[in-house]
């Protein structure tokens, strides 16, 4: 931030998926872990690959391929999992590779809306030094009608938030 309180610079997790590099704003990651298989959930959306344990809690794994139109592949060992919180639920997304964390001047980040085949869920584009990367809307990664699927599908929270117990 400068004197007049105006944010100068965000902050993005850039990952890649099939080669291409992609961001989240950091504020929504909770932390990266290896991926591990997840537990098939029935009656899930098609975007939700299973379920994982997180210290306790019942997390949806995303299909970002899927979600991206990007050809399947297996899990392998190089995978992670990007835990972020989306509309008062955390979930994994599975990427190739968390890659690195940016700072990005907030002049080199420009708003759109429907940009490329992740068009749905891209927020914003940054510049970053020789790329340009599509800043995701975690939020938008899951339709309305793909999260009350998965509210159906999961098993009910112990915790009243929706999100709950220690992190």
């Amino acid at each position: 931030m400068n004197d007049t309180g105006l944010r100068t610079h965000l902050e993005f997790l850039i990952f890649e998926l099939d080669g291409q590099r992609f961001g989240l704003p950091v504020l929504e990651v909770r932390e990266i872990v290896r991926a591990v298989r997840p537990v098939s959930l029935p009656g899930a959306p098609a975007v939700v690959e299973g379920v994982i344990n997180i210290r306790g809690r019942v997390v949806p794994v995303l299909d970002l391929r899927r979600r991206f139109r990007l050809p399947p592949r297996p899990l392998e060992h190089t995978d992670h999992l990007v835990i972020a919180r989306a509309a008062g639920r955390l979930v994994a997304l599975r990427v190739d590779r968390a890659l690195d964390l940016v700072r990005v001047g907030t002049a080199d980040v420009e708003d759109v809306e429907g940009v490329g085949s992740a068009g749905q869920s891209v927020a914003r584009i940054a510049k970053v030094p020789g790329d340009l990367v599509l800043i995701q809307d975690v939020c938008a990664l899951l339709s309305s009608v793909e999260a009350a699927a998965l509210d159906e599908a999961l098993p009910p929270s112990p915790f009243p938030s929706g999100e709950g117990g220690p992190p």
